[in-house]
């Protein structure tokens, strides 16, 4: 008997795999999801933005998923999923060091960046334990009626004009898939990748890194300054160094995702590759991570990735189609990698949706591409950055402003408005945040003042945040009058911002300077 033939095969059920499986039977297609391990399971990858949040929330209406819904807010995850762990991340926390130095009272904020993403816990953003989050996911997939096998070893696909033929074993017997459209959710060098011997392509100007991870338990909060924009912890929190950066993203079941991004130089100084004992000179060099971490318990083994950037030669063929998330990786820094794949996850499912699962795959492998590299221009022009703060937080208002501007615009119900990630594609704001970054990425020396400069006269027509106001210094919360002020810019009226602000975010929860 023959093995039946699925309109859909998904290879990788992490979050991504399993939301694109449910939202393909949402659509009327018979699906398979393949997972070659079980859950739960580890999965880095952890912090949602607004923009990410945003865009699931449209999965979910637009597919009929209600019950991924609550996942999108802090408050309303809290109530419908308790027992599903996340993290509360109200925005994002920046912190400079000069490694091996002790730390000095930074009471003119020179050294910090703290940009709010919402004013209050109930709509706040989150990080995602991703052994709850995951499995949780895969479950519903399966109530779609998702056929589901875990414990799948597969190493071999082939394309013919009628199908695409998956090989491997399961519980020892040998295992063969056939489908119409694969879709791999493996991550970078992922299955398909191995399969077809696909070739990778470089990230033009972006530094060779590495990077050191896991999870803890026992990681002490960092004492917390008066009057900031949120609770500093409660954010994805950046320790940035000449080299590289730490981050420290804490949950709410005691877990503490923490772990290090760094160029190849810097990881051959701290012997990265070492592990735990690579971990600790770390902490030796950054005195407040040192304290932080004092009576942390190591829950896991580290994670050593020798090569972090990924960038596929080819993103799609006739029968098959890598998430941008196996497609390519720049960095976690400024968690772009959430957004990228539910951007894709959209563009995907609107594929699956017509009747030639062909169309639309070559603009959808040119905006999977244009979205990666528009990633890798900013956060390679950060890493150059990094010993100079000033000019890392100027670099990253271009992030904050197209973010801001894109998150608002599909609050107001005008997200043509912003149509790609980091506005890469608007006539405006596109080549003009190139072209800087392109400069930056070349230079051997970078002249602060001039950069800083040209990246506020870019940003002012999309700057709905108050971001490179001086009279701030490097803290952003959430101000409606922020909002009031870039209605224009967002083609909207003030009674549209009032009408948005009453539903949304009630005034008294807005903070002042």
């Amino acid at each position: 008997m023959s093995e039946p033939v699925y309109d859909i095969a998904v290879v990788g059920s992490g979050f991504a795999g399993s939301l694109l499986a449910m939202i393909a039977r949402r659509l009327g297609r018979s699906v398979i999801l393949l997972e070659k391990g079980k859950h739960p399971r580890f999965a880095i990858g952890e912090s949602s933005t607004p923009l990410s949040n945003l865009l699931l929330e449209d999965l979910t209406t637009r597919y009929d998923l209600p019950r991924l819904k609550p996942l999108t807010k802090w408050g309303r995850w809290q109530r419908a999923y308790p027992e599903v762990g996340c993290g509360l991340k109200r925005g994002f926390t920046f912190y400079h060091h000069e490694l091996g130095e002790a730390e000095t009272n930074d009471s003119d904020r020179t050294r910090q960046l703290l940009v709010a993403a919402s004013p209050h816990d109930e709509i706040a953003d989150t990080h995602w334990y991703r052994a709850d989050f995951d499995h949780f996911l895969v479950l519903e997939a399966q109530a779609a009626g998702v056929c589901y096998l875990d414990e799948v070893g597969l190493h071999a696909a082939s394309e013919s004009e009628e199908e695409i033929r998956i090989d491997g074993t399961r519980n020892s017997a040998k295992l063969t898939v056939r489908a119409k459209f694969v879709v791999d959710a493996t991550g970078p060098r992922g299955f398909l990748h191995r399969a077809l011997s696909l070739r990778g392509r470089p990230l033009p100007g972006f530094p060779h890194t590495q990077a050191l991870f896991s999870h803890f338990s026992g990681v002490r909060r960092l004492d917390e300054p008066q009057a900031q924009p949120f609770p500093v912890n409660a954010a994805a929190v950046h320790h940035v160094f000449d080299g590289g950066w730490v981050w420290v993203l804490q949950f709410n079941n005691g877990i503490t995702s923490a772990g290090t991004a760094v160029t190849d130089r810097m990881a051959e100084r701290l012997k990265l590759a070492d592990g735990a004992p690579a971990w600790d000179r770390v902490l030796e060099l950054i005195p407040v991570l040192k304290k932080q971490f004092a009576a942390a318990r190591l829950e896991r083994p580290f994670i050593h990735v020798p090569r972090l950037s990924f960038r596929s030669g080819c993103i799609a063929g006739k029968r098959w189609a890598l998430l941008p998330s196996a497609a390519g990786f720049v960095d976690p820094l400024l968690s772009t990698g959430f957004p990228l794949t539910l951007l894709g996850i959209s563009r995907l499912a609107e594929i699956i949706g017509t009747d030639s699962f062909g169309a639309g795959l070559s603009a959808y492998s040119a905006q999977t591409d244009s979205d990666l590299l528009a990633a890798a221009r900013l956060i390679g022009a950060l890493y150059k950055s990094m010993a100079n703060f000033p000019l890392f937080v100027s670099i990253s208002l271009l992030y904050f402003a197209a973010v801001s501007f894109a998150e608002m615009a599909r609050r107001l119900g005008k997200s043509r408005l912003a149509g790609s990630f980091l506005l890469h594609d608007h006539p405006l704001f596109g080549p003009q945040c190139k072209a800087l970054l392109d400069s930056i990425l070349r230079a051997e020396s970078l002249d602060s003042q001039d950069l800083t400069e040209r990246i506020l006269r870019i940003i002012e027509p999309f700057n709905v945040a108050g971001l490179g106001d001086p009279a701030r210094r490097n803290w952003y919360p959430v101000e409606a009058e922020d909002l009031y002020r870039g209605a224009s810019k967002l083609e909207a009226t003030p009674d549209e911002i009032s009408a948005y602000l009453a539903t949304a975010m009630p005034g008294s929860y807005f903070q002042a300077v």
